[in-house]
């Protein structure tokens, strides 16, 4: 401050010819002796010291510089606002003072709090730290500060296992409690709102104690004090720090100082005293020691005095000096048209104009830009500084990084070096209360706890989370599917039963066997014509059935491969169409079974009423009533291919909807009813003499085709996807083997092996009694 003061008088360029006066008070960090010297300087009751020269003007004081703390400049400001007198701090960064309702001329050259809290909040967010704890003084500084750095961290989604308070002045049984809280924690992380004093009494208790390295986060009173420096537990510790500067000649400054200027002020003096262990004469703070003899030199030491390359709160208190001048410069000095400016030195300056002006200055020194907002602050830069071990032991302070808040965004928080971490790791240190959720599961917060304990639970079937520490899990779309990771949707594989598969082959060579076996009894039955067997069985009506048994077997195929528009409307409609014509030629057989034997019978001419003519009709009649329910079928609601998602989650099952499930049993009924009314009569000419008896093949045969039909029923309902198909078909396959084994079988082994029984006297060998 003095230094600043000197540099200002002898300006020729700010304040020319006016020479600024000023007094330096000691608060001793106590809120009463800063009261009391706030109600002094508005007064105005003390002497004002002008450095080389007597000024007869009153000493009224138009600002003040300070205080360090926040609480003693909460305290000044209340006394010297109303009265109007700025207050310039360059230490105190409460976030509460930027409150100018109440605190309306306070202005400081020292960032807020609030830019700090968010910095630190960002910064542990950076790193991955989930879990903290924190210690704060418990004073307006750290009070504020911390409160408003855990706002932050919430909204980071950072969580606080613990959040203690403490001051120098508590008991020490105070201070060993939170030692004892930071020592049992699980956080790794400690974050510090904490003044230097405060830290000095925290530390030393944490020393002795067995706990696992703690990597620590400072805030600026303490992360750049070199006096902390001692504590090696706090090696590796980072945090937000003033911007280091440069002040040219403070240095020479500092070390022009001899024993006649030191006498006249009783704080160089004790200073000096101090320094050189030795006492100036009269002096009364130095008894038993030896008296200096003069030849002393302040370039002889190495102490804080004299080491100028960490300036950091004295650019800030230089800067504090220099913007008051500017405030005063641009009242009385308003020419600015002449070089060097005219500067009014009757004009009565008043505190009030200072703090109107004070708010508007806007310059640089020494490259570093002062001005300040609506709030009274500046802009907010920091330092991340970063405590490093050197080679030979010693603690260093590196710079890191910078925070800036008013650069563009994605450069406010810059980090140009590495980090060196506790216990000199390269790794950064993992401080979470659970460990990230990989994709494929979802967090779920365990209860009772903060939201950053949690269990990673899996998502379940048809959800993912493709990214780490996901919240919710997504449900994927319906033509989707969780993979086994549950980390991505895959399209659903769509099912049906295919020409590729084994069961679709075997069916697919089943229904091709069952066509050749058709063709090959006809073929047969074709060659051998004219043999008694053939045309007893009417050979019309048994040739007619081979071929529907063919179309019977080939219609199988069309419900094997993926359905489509004709496919669909094909297999059903061929299905009901094919077999009725199957079981009409089996009925008209049965019909022929049992006018052939009453025509054997004297005086009986039933056959005349079903001849060939009438048995082709009913063929073709009954299987009318079949194509017309089908031709309604197709008009008013026809099979389409549907690709069905309800029946399972995790396929599609690409299906013929029945579009009329009235149509579908209807052709199912009344092929069923042919059925019956085939097997009722078959069943009633089953007593005829065996030479002359097709009836009873009939029967069997009809017999395995109700059984096959009735059993399908249930299974076509019960069975899932593609296996509905596949029942289908096998039913089909089944009930035509049944019909072409039975009734065409037998006469081929006649034919084939025993031709001695295809002769007109072996089939006429048994004729039927008189009493049949």
């Amino acid at each position: 401050m003095a230094f600043a003061i000197k540099e200002i008088n002898n300006s020729s360029e700010l304040l020319p010819g006016v020479t600024l006066g000023y007094q330096i008070h000691d608060s001793c960090a106590s809120v009463p002796v800063a009261v009391k010297v706030a109600f002094q300087l508005a007064n105005g009751i003390e002497p004002v010291f002008f450095p080389n020269q007597s000024c007869s003007k009153s000493a009224t004081v138009h600002a003040v510089v300070g205080e360090s703390g926040s609480t003693p400049s909460i305290a000044m400001s209340r006394i010297l606002g109303p009265f109007g007198i700025p207050q310039v701090s360059h230490y105190a960064t409460c976030a509460c003072l930027s409150d100018k309702l109440q605190y309306p001329t306070f202005s400081r050259t020292i960032p807020s709090d609030y830019f700090q809290a968010a910095a630190l909040a960002r910064l542990v967010k950076h790193f991955g730290w989930t879990w903290i704890g924190a210690v704060r003084s418990d004073s307006d500084y750290g009070n504020n500060g911390m409160a408003a750095f855990l706002q932050a961290a919430q909204a980071e989604g950072i969580c606080v296992e613990y959040s203690e308070a403490f001051h120098r002045t508590n008991p020490r049984a105070k201070v060993q409690r939170v030692a004892e809280v930071i020592s049992r924690s699980t956080a790794r992380v400690v974050v510090a709102f904490a003044s230097s004093g405060d830290m000095l009494v925290l530390l030393p208790e944490l020393e002795g104690r067995l706990m696992a390295p703690l990597q620590w986060i400072g805030s600026e009173a303490w992360v750049t004090d070199r006096e902390m420096s001692q504590f090696r537990l706090c090696a590796g510790a980072i945090g937000f720090g003033i911007r280091r500067s440069i002040i040219p000649g403070l240095r020479d400054f500092l070390l022009d100082l001899g024993p006649a200027q030191v006498s006249h002020s009783p704080l160089l003096t004790e200073f000096w005293e101090s320094a050189f262990g030795c006492s100036l004469g009269g002096s009364q703070t130095a008894a038993g020691r030896k008296t200096c003899d003069g030849n002393q030199n302040l370039r002889d030491l190495q102490n804080p005095y004299t080491d100028t390359s960490q300036l950091r709160i004295s650019n800030m208190v230089y800067k504090a000096v220099y913007a008051i001048a500017y405030a005063i410069h641009s009242i009385i000095c308003t020419d600015e048209s002449k070089a060097p400016p005219h500067c009014n030195r009757s004009i009565r300056v008043e505190p009030q104009q200072v703090m109107e002006h004070l708010r508007k200055v806007d310059f640089s020194r020494n490259g570093y830009k002062v001005s300040f907002d609506s709030n009274g602050d500046p802009v907010a830069t920091y330092e991340l500084v970063n405590w490093q071990v050197m080679g030979d032991g010693h603690m260093e302070f590196v710079t890191v990084g910078h925070y800036d808040a008013s650069a563009l965004d994605g450069q406010v928080f810059i980090m140009n070096k590495n980090i060196t971490w506790v216990d000199s790791q390269p790794q950064v240190p993992v401080s979470v209360c659970s460990e990230s959720c990989p994709p494929g599961t979802r967090k779920a917060v365990q209860r009772g706890k903060p939201v950053c304990c949690f269990d990673c639970v899996p998502c379940a079937e048809g959800e993912i989370s493709n990214a780490t520490d996901s919240l919710d899990c997504i449900t994927c779309a319906a033509d989707y599917w969780s993979n086994a990771e549950k980390d991505e949707c895959v399209p659903k594989p769509v099912e049906f039963l295919s020409f590729h598969e084994v069961l679709g082959i075997i069916l697919a060579a089943c229904s091709v066997t069952g066509a050749c076996m058709a063709i090959t009894v006809a073929a047969v039955f074709y060659r051998h014509r004219d043999t008694p067997v053939v045309k007893a069985n009417n050979s019309e009506l048994s040739f007619l059935l081979l071929f529907s048994l063919k179309l019977c077997f080939l219609c199988s195929l069309t419900f094997i491969g993926q359905p489509s528009d004709w496919s669909c409307m094909l297999r059903h409609t061929a299905f009901g169409i094919t077999f009725v014509l199957c079981i009409s030629c089996v009925l008209g057989k049965t019909i022929v079974v049992l006018m052939a034997f009453r025509a054997t019978l004297p005086g009986s001419n039933v056959m005349k009423w079903f001849g060939p003519p009438q048995q082709r009709l009913s063929v073709l009649l009954f299987t009318l009533v079949q194509a017309v329910i089908c031709t309604l079928w197709l008009i008013l609601s026809p099979p389409f291919p549907l690709r069905n998602m309800k029946h399972s989650k995790e396929r599609i099952i690409l299906e013929c909807d029945l579009g009329s499930e009235s149509a579908f049993w209807a052709v199912l009924g009344y092929i069923g009813l042919l059925s019956i009314l085939c097997f009722v009569l078959a069943f009633l000419a089953r007593k005829l003499p065996d030479n002359f008896n097709e009836a009873k093949f009939i029967t069997f045969s009809m017999l395995i085709f109700c059984a096959v039909w009735i059993t399908f029923i249930p299974a076509y309902v019960s069975s899932p996807g593609k296996f509905t198909v596949a029942v289908e078909i096998f039913a089909i396959l089944a009930s035509s083997f049944g019909l072409i084994t039975c009734i065409f079988v037998p006469k081929c082994f006649i034919i084939l092996f025993r031709p001695e029984q295809n002769t007109r006297k072996h089939m006429m060998g048994k004729m039927p009694s008189k009493s049949l």
